[in-house]
């Protein structure tokens, strides 16, 4: 098919969570096998459960019943209850695909080998010697699917999700599917909301909690890319790109690291799908606060010295005021206000050739370079002709899991209870998205390219299985001076997935 004869994007065939976000207090990612002996009444029984599933356009009306309940409760001055709403999506591997004899090749080399495979180019703990990385049994042994719900409550997800296991008899002899993980993210409680444990930047959408990508305590996901035909206003600074950046067989779906020119050859079931890259990252909080405090910028008040370290790892204070704006002092009034918090481009005079404000290798800037693509000379380029990070978008839809830090922790500066990020992308090509960002940007030293000193890694979500890590540009009066990194980000397992559309869902998946 090409963009011009298909039908137009029609947001009751796309599972919620892609272009919307469920909304969510907590959410349960239930990985499933499906039993070798049952394949076929799996399929059937999938019939089923199509009519729980949650679709964009509902998660609209969901947050448009939010923002209603917000609105009514403060023309009463009182605080708004929460809505009992729930959420329901369906993903699955290669090997569940393959599992249910749907060998189409839908186009992802990345998604079709797994991300156990991937985990050296990922560089995760354990490839160093060997192609084994340090994972959880689970994911080493491979999952067929994911089931994704989520709720204002533990409660009403836990009742959804029994309606769900009674759909495939989960637990009795004669289950068609059966449990692999069971992995419970929740938003951070109060004034948390939307920081990670760590220092974390998130949503933009009042109506949807916001989530982070390393739960180090600052806000997270403030630059979320707006799509075309779907997000009808934008923030100033906001992105926009074509839906084919994240679902597949729209404009812009592309594989622009091999001929950009050339259209993906994708099964016609794939229309609308989406591939999501799934992390389960384990995050050591207290030893990075440790680090902050032990290394502050010189120069300042020791507490204020380690803010502004952490800032100028992150890129953006704790409040999410981006340091390119804020360059020496937080500002929670910038850090709130969408329509400042993510207008700018690292394009000030000083910015191109200089870590003035914001460090080359810094998690935001490494991520989304911005206009430092725009500044980079004919030499410089890694690949000839233009360069766009809107290309490379991907959307982030985790949540934070684990309690938060105890006292025995602040304390000893040590781990003792595991918590973290379940990450989770949704894009269009694994290759264009998650595993370029991962692979090609934060693990390589040398990116941003062009610019007069090597950057070094990025500091939160760099990863290099060899172990030593480092970055420049944390101390601004002394920029080339490199700062030898601690690993704080575990990655502990995961696993490409495809979503399909629910049409696929019916025809393609489901027996009658």
């Amino acid at each position: 098919m090409t963009s011009s004869t298909l039908p137009p994007l029609d947001l009751n065939n796309v599972q919620g969570d892609i272009l919307a976000g469920l909304p969510k207090k907590t959410q349960t990612y239930f990985f499933f096998l499906i039993d070798k002996s049952r394949i076929q009444e799996f399929r059937t029984q999938l019939a089923n459960l199509i009519p729980l599933i949650t679709t964009t356009a509902q998660v609209f009306g969901h947050q448009e019943a939010i923002s209603k309940n917000k609105t009514d409760a403060a023309k009463h001055g009182v605080p708004p209850s929460l809505l009992k709403i729930s959420g329901v999506n369906i993903v699955f591997s290669q090997k569940g695909l393959t599992k249910m004899g749907i060998n189409d090749n839908i186009g992802d080399a990345a998604f079709s080998k797994g991300m156990l495979e991937d985990a050296p180019t990922l560089g995760d703990p354990g490839t160093a010697t060997s192609d084994s990385p340090d994972w959880v049994p689970a994911f080493k042994q491979g999952v067929d699917g994911m089931i994704l719900v989520s709720g204002e409550s533990h409660s009403t997800v836990a009742e959804k999700l029994a309606e769900i296991e009674r759909i495939f008899f989960v637990g009795a002899p004669f289950a068609t599917i059966h449990e692999a993980l069971r992995i419970v993210g929740d938003v951070r409680p109060g004034k948390e909301k939307g920081h990670e444990q760590f220092v974390s930047l998130l949503s933009p959408q009042e109506s949807q909690p916001l989530t982070s990508d390393h739960s180090f305590g600052f806000l997270d996901g403030i630059s979320q890319p707006a799509i075309k035909g779907v997000n009808l206003t934008t923030n100033p600074g906001q992105e926009s790109v074509n839906p084919g950046v994240t679902i597949l067989g729209r404009e812009g779906d592309l594989n622009i690291n091999a001929n950009p020119n050339v259209p993906i050859h994708r099964p016609s079931w794939a229309l609308d799908g989406s591939f999501l890259a799934f992390r389960y990252l384990f995050q050591l909080v207290p030893e990075f606060d440790t680090f902050l405090k032990r290394n502050p910028v010189p120069g300042l008040a020791p507490d204020h010295g380690s803010e502004l370290l952490g800032a100028r790892m992150v890129g953006r204070w704790m409040s999410g005021a981006p340091i390119d704006l804020a360059p020496t002092q937080d500002n929670p009034a910038l850090g709130a206000d969408p329509s400042r918090n993510n207008n700018f481009r690292y394009d000030f005079p000083d910015d191109a050739q200089t870590q003035d404000r914001c460090p080359f290798a810094a998690h935001t800037r490494k991520t989304n370079p911005r206009a430092d693509f725009e500044a980079l000379t004919p030499e410089s380029k890694p690949v000839p002709g233009p360069l766009s990070t809107s290309n490379r978008r991907i959307i982030r839809r985790g949540i934070q899991f684990g309690p938060e830090v105890s006292p025995e922790e602040a304390r000893s500066g040590k781990t003792i209870h595991g918590r973290g990020l379940l990450f989770a992308a949704y894009q269009s090509n694994i290759e264009n998205g998650f595993q370029f960002l991962q692979q090609s940007w934060a693990n390589n030293p040398a990116f941003i390219f062009g610019k007069p000193v090597s950057p070094g890694f990025d500091p939160i979500i760099g990863q290099n299985a060899a172990g030593a890590r480092s970055m420049v540009g944390t101390n601004p009066t002394s920029q080339s001076t490199s700062l030898p990194l601690p690993t704080w980000v575990v990655p502990k397992g995961g696993e490409y997935f495809f979503s399909p559309s629910i049409p696929a869902l019916k025809t393609t998946f489901a027996l009658a």
